[in-house]
C-alpha cells in the first residue's frame, strides 16, 4: 500500500462527514486545526506556546486563534496562562485513571451500539483502515499510526449515532492524544498491539460481547501504555 493510499484512507471518514455539512467558518476551521494538533502530536506536553505564534503559524489573525483557544480550555484540552501562552494541562494520576474509566465505560458501549448500524460496506471500510495500520507499523510511521487508530475507532463509533457519547469521548481524545505522541516517540511502533481485527471478527459475526471484548482490551492496552511514562 502507497503512503498516498494511506493518507486517502486517513482523511476517508472526515471527508464523508464534511460531504454532507456546511462550509465551515474561519473561527471553525481554526478550531479544527488546532484539535487535530492535540489529537496527533502538534502540541508537546511541557512547551507552552503563544497565541501569536499559533496566528503566524496558522496564517491568521489572532481573534479566531483566541476563540479556539478558549472553547479548547473549556473543554479541559489546553491550559491558559496569564502571559497569553497556553499549554497542555499536566497528566496526573488522577487525570489517567478519569480518562481510563471514561474510556473503559464509553468506548466498548459506543462500538456496541453500533453494531447493528453495520453494513459489509463499513466493515470493508474498517478493514482498510485497519491495513493502513499495520502499514505504519511496520514503517515506524508514529503521527501515520495515529491518525489511522484515530480514523478506526471513529469510524466505529460514528456508527452509534449517538451525539452525546462521542462528544464526550472526543474530548478524551484530545486530553490524551498529545502524551501518546511521546510515548509513541520513546517506544516506537514495533511492539504496538491492537485489538481491530478481533473487533472487526465480531462485526462480522454480529456478536456484540465480543465486540465489546475487543473494544475494553483495545483501550486497557493503549493506557497502559501511558500509565508506564507517568
Amino acid at each position: 500500500m502507497t503512503k498516498d493510499e494511506i493518507s486517502a484512507l486517513q482523511k476517508t471518514s472526515e471527508s464523508a462527514a464534511e460531504a454532507d455539512a456546511r462550509p465551515l467558518t474561519a473561527h471553525e476551521r481554526i478550531y479544527q486545526a488546532l484539535r487535530e494538533r492535540l489529537l496527533f502530536g502538534g502540541f508537546l506536553p511541557g512547551k507552552a506556546v503563544t497565541l501569536r505564534g499559533l496566528a503566524d503559524n496558522l496564517e491568521v489573525s489572532p481573534m479566531p486563534v483566541r476563540d479556539a483557544v478558549r472553547r479548547l480550555t473549556a473543554e479541559g484540552a489546553l491550559e491558559s496562562h496569564g502571559n497569553r501562552r497556553v499549554s497542555i494541562p499536566a497528566m496526573t494520576e488522577k487525570k489517567y485513571r478519569e480518562i481510563n474509566l471514561t474510556r473503559s465505560l464509553l468506548e466498548p458501549e459506543l462500538a456496541a451500539m453500533a453494531l447493528p448500524n453495520v453494513t459489509e460496506a463499513d466493515i470493508q471500510h474498517l478493514t482498510s483502515i485497519d491495513d493502513a495500520i499495520d502499514a505504519c507499523l511496520e514503517n515506524g510511521d508514529v503521527e501515520g499510526y495515529m491518525r489511522s487508530n484515530h480514523a478506526f475507532h471513529f469510524a466505529l463509533y460514528d456508527m452509534a449515532q449517538s451525539d452525546v457519547m462521542i462528544k464526550l469521548v472526543e474530548n478524551v481524545w484530545m486530553q490524551f492524544g498529545p502524551f501518546m505522541r511521546l510515548v509513541y516517540g520513546r517506544h516506537g511502533t514495533a511492539n504496538l498491539i491492537d485489538q481491530h481485527k478481533q473487533a472487526i471478527e465480531a462485526l462480522q459475526k454480529g456478536d456484540s460481547a465480543a465486540l465489546r471484548t475487543a473494544i475494553s482490551e483495545d483501550v486497557r492496552q493503549g493506557t497502559l501504555l501511558l500509565s508506564d511514562d507517568l
